[in-house]
Parts: C-alpha cells; structure tokens; sequence
C-alpha cells in the first residue's frame, strides 16, 4: 500500500492547480514544494496578465490551453473575489514592426479561434491612447491582469479544504520505480524522508528538466533539457498615460518589451530577453538603456529618467537560443514509459492564464490507478 496516492512536485501555479483538481476528486494529495513557501519562482515573477491566446500555433496546447484556460481563471476569480481588472491589450505595428507582421498575428489569432480582436487604425488606437504612436493596432478586450499571488492563494486554500497536504524546504533527492508498480521518493531538506506513491506529477517549472532525470525514465524518448531565458523588468516613476496594455510584435523569445499595469495602475515594462546558464535573479540596472529605445517605437513622450529596476523572472524554456518556440509538454507513458508519473516541461507564458486548464487536462482520465 502507497504512504499517499498522488505527490505533487511543485507549489507554483501549476502545481497548486493540478494538486486542487485532484483534492476535488478526493483524491490523497501531498505537494511538496523546496522552498520555504508557495508560488516563488515563474509564478512570481512575469506579467501577470491573463492571455487572450493569440500568438501561438494553431492547434497546439499553449493555443487550446491558453484560451480555455481564460475563461475558467475570470470565472475563479470572480467566484473567490480575486483581484483582476479585464483592461485589454493594444498589440501595435510601427517603424520597427511593419504591418504585414500585425497582419499575421491577427490570422494566427483566428486560426486558434480567438474571436474578438478588432483592428484599429492609428488614429483609432491613438483615440484610446492618446500617447501611443503605431501605424495600426490590434485590440484584445478579453486579455487582463491578475493578483497571481491571490490565485495561488485561493488554489491552496481549496486543496486543503479537500483534505490536500503541502510541505516546504523539501527538495527530491530520487525516485524510483518499485516491482510493485509504485513510486519510492526521497527527499532531503530539515527532515530527509522516504515515501511511497502510486502518482508524481512534477510540476517543479525551472527545474522540472532536472527533476525528470532524478525520476525513472525507460524510453529512448529523448529527455528534454532545460535552457534559461531571463527577462528584466523595470517599473515607470510617476502616474502612467496609459490604462490599457501596449505590446509590440512579439520576437523569437518572448513577447517584446510590452507596457503592462499592475492592479494599482503603476506601469511597468519588460520583460527583454536574455540567455543565462544559471538561475540567478540579480537585476542589471544597465539593461534600462535598451528599455528606452524599445518603449519609444510606440511611446515617443517617454521621459529620460524615468524607469527604475523592478524585478526579473526566468522563462524555462525546453528549446536553445535561436530555436523557435517550443509547445508546452505534458509528458507522461508515452514519452517516459513510466505508469502513474507525469512531467510538465517548458511551462511558460501562457502558463499562468492556462493553470486551470492544465489541471482540468491532467486530471481529466478515466483510470483510478493512473493519471495518464
């Protein structure tokens, strides 16, 4: 007999969504999160809005998952009280962003069923913002931001009223695969322990790829490996001219440096894009120079002085520098070839906004032994 039916690796967002679905099916639930408190990797650190699902390809799971999973967040949030605000997204073309490229983002949009984009000429998206300079716009009034915090929050609380249990400074040491088909964990951190599982689902976001080699893997299926985007945020002293969300085209790596609000209306830009072979958070104020010349192709009046460093966040990619985009990877028997264990790989943006949708998917199966 298993010590607990389904251990949860990771206390982010995804964890925590998938952990409440299982809870609420009355399934035995342990998430074990290594460090000391939920939600403080990706889940704290990005944008914070909730995505219309426009720019990834037509029938992919970011695509499917991201619109689904809009849906089912405004729903939760306006059943637990969650803060959010439904502010809408100005995508822009400029000099640096000819229209031919706002064009194919408009039909990859359509192409993933995202019905309510309008086009906006210059003077109609310049009527909304009278700062903003661009040649053409499309507008997103379904894309919003989110008090993530206050999400993970009500995910949480949910799992534990259904009987759900979480530990902290508990890292996975190894697993393995017993005869009997059940997993055997050890876990290091105040208390080393050793339990058994009959599921794991490793939902441990930037070091998911790392986890999945501690985990029993009996394919030739390639295991992916992990590559660290970093992103640089930096806030606006001083009011914002803006109450909706300026984002140029998008580039290889993310979604361009963008014009973002938080719920208390403070602008911020970022993230940029940089390649870094460890996960370390330390801000470079020297980025801010390249910050100006970005946010001036679409707000020209941006004063000098005015961005201070905020934050940073590491995107987990799956796929090298110059690859294009990867789709996210739910990666369970068929890949691995192990019953009962699940991998969530390259979980980035839209993850936040299909959080819900991702735990609805993993926890969608009719087999009581297993999850995939």
């Amino acid at each position: 007999m298993a010590d607990i039916d389904c251990v949860v690796l990771g206390a982010g967002v995804v964890g925590l969504a998938i952990a409440r679905s299982l809870a609420q099916q009355g399934r035995d639930v342990l998430i074990v999160e290594a460090e000391d408190q939920f939600g403080t990797g990706i889940s704290a650190r990005n944008s914070e809005v909730l995505h219309a699902g426009i720019y990834y390809p037509a029938n992919s799971l970011k695509a499917r998952l991201c619109i689904e999973g809009k849906a089912l967040l405004y729903a939760h949030c306006r059943e637990y009280g969650i803060a959010h605000r439904q502010t809408g997204k100005l995508i822009v073309a400029t000099s640096a962003n000819p229209l031919d490229k706002l064009k194919a983002l408009a039909r990859q949009a359509e192409q993933n069923g995202v019905q309510d984009l309008q086009w906006l000429s210059g003077e109609q998206a310049k009527a909304l913002e009278p700062e903003l300079q661009c040649t053409a716009a499309l507008w997103s009034p379904s894309t919003g931001i989110i008090d993530s915090h206050g999400l993970m929050l009500s995910l949480l609380g949910d799992a534990q009223h259904k009987g759900a249990q979480v530990v902290f400074r508990t890292p996975l040491t190894h697993g393995d695969l017993l005869n009997s088909g059940l997993f055997r964990l050890s876990f290091g951190g105040e208390s080393p322990t050793t339990l058994t599982a009959r599921n794991v689902i490793n939902a441990t976001g930037l070091h998911a790829p790392d986890i999945a080699t501690r985990l029993p893997w009996q394919t030739q299926h390639p295991m992916p490996k992990a590559w660290y985007c970093k992103g640089t945020y930096f806030g606006l002293q001083g009011r914002s001219p803006f109450s909706r969300l300026i984002y140029p085209m998008p580039d290889i790596a993310g979604l361009g440096i963008h014009l973002t609000l938080d719920l208390a209306g403070q602008a911020r830009f970022g993230p940029d894009t940089e390649w870094v072979d460890t996960i370390d958070y330390r801000l470079d104020p020297g980025r801010g120079a390249a910050f100006y010349a970005a946010v001036r192709q679409y707000w020209p009046n941006l004063p000098d002085d005015a961005l201070v460093p905020a934050y940073t966040g590491i995107r987990p990619k799956i796929v090298p520098p110059g690859a294009p985009a990867a789709d996210f990877v739910i990666a369970g028997p068929e890949t691995h070839g192990v019953k009962g264990l699940l991998h969530l790989l390259g979980i980035e943006s839209p993850g936040l906004t299909a959080s819900l949708a991702i735990a609805h998917r993993v926890c969608r199966q009719p087999e009581t032994r297993t999850l995939t």
